[in-house]
């Protein structure tokens, strides 16, 4: 086994939420690893930006919009992928929202929103992708984005910590159930990140927060959202071909301190 498993030219990808953060860097790393690459996200002109910069250079991207709530909209995105470029092979479920709140002021709208997004829509997204693949015959690489929030509780993060311990599970029973079918499911849990989430910015108001992020984590700093492209296209690429049913933290050694 040598370089060329890394090599994603001739494959096709889907990328959820990838108008900015982590799925904007792992779109724009998979263009330049060759792979055709249809960006989707709510708000089509960040899609439509990363999309001209793949293209820039010298890549092949589309855009599309997709609110991955919807699961009628996430079976289009697969969709449009197939009929663009006649397959599907990496499905990245990347799509996530943030709403830091204390739980006794987390109301109904704000638990089912953030759950809506982070887990029904990555369980949607996998669910179009993993049905394509399935059908094809062909198999495929489905990665899901989820977080260190999924094996530690945060204060103040009820809601997200909730999803992504559902996201976790998503991604162990999908790779049990759709091995069969050649498709490998398996997830990435970032750590503290020097980008924030929408709607999350004031958690790093406080000076005092990021000097506590730095105290807790091994390497002593936050990470960058180009540090999570690399994990996460391993588990996408041929190198990864006896990897499934994985959660492979990339958080500085938080999990491990």
């Amino acid at each position: 086994m040598g370089l060329e498993t890394f090599d994603f030219a001739g494959k096709v990808a889907a990328v959820t939420g990838a108008g900015r953060g982590i799925g904007r860097a792992i779109a724009l790393a998979l263009g330049a690893a060759g792979a055709r690459v249809l960006a989707g996200a709510r708000t089509i002109g960040d899609c439509e930006k990363t999309a001209e910069a793949i293209r820039k250079a010298g890549g092949e991207a589309a855009a599309a919009r997709l609110d991955v709530t919807s699961r009628a909209e996430c079976e289009s995105f697969v969709a449009a992928a197939v009929a663009r470029w006649g397959r599907l092979d990496i499905m990245m479920c990347n799509a996530g929202i943030s709403i830091p709140r204390p739980a006794l002021d987390t109301d109904e709208a704000t638990w089912r929103k953030l759950l809506d997004v982070d887990l029904t829509g990555s369980f949607n997204a996998a669910l179009a992708a993993g049905q394509h693949m399935a059908d094809s015959g062909a198999g495929g690489a489905i990665v899901i984005t989820s977080s260190n929030a999924g094996q530690v509780g945060f204060a103040n993060l009820v809601a997200y910590c909730a999803a992504k311990g559902g996201v976790n599970q998503v991604v162990r029973t999908l790779a049990v159930e759709w091995a069969p079918y050649g498709i490998r499911v398996n997830g990435i849990a970032p750590g503290w990140l020097e980008h924030v989430m929408r709607n999350a910015a004031f958690e790093r108001e406080d000076p005092r927060v990021k000097d506590e992020i730095s105290l807790t984590t091994p390497l002593r700093r936050m990470g960058t959202n180009d540090e999570v492209v690399g994990p996460a296209l391993f588990l996408a690429s041929g190198a990864a071909s006896f990897v499934t049913g994985v959660v492979m933290p990339v958080d500085g050694g938080y999990l491990a301190a």
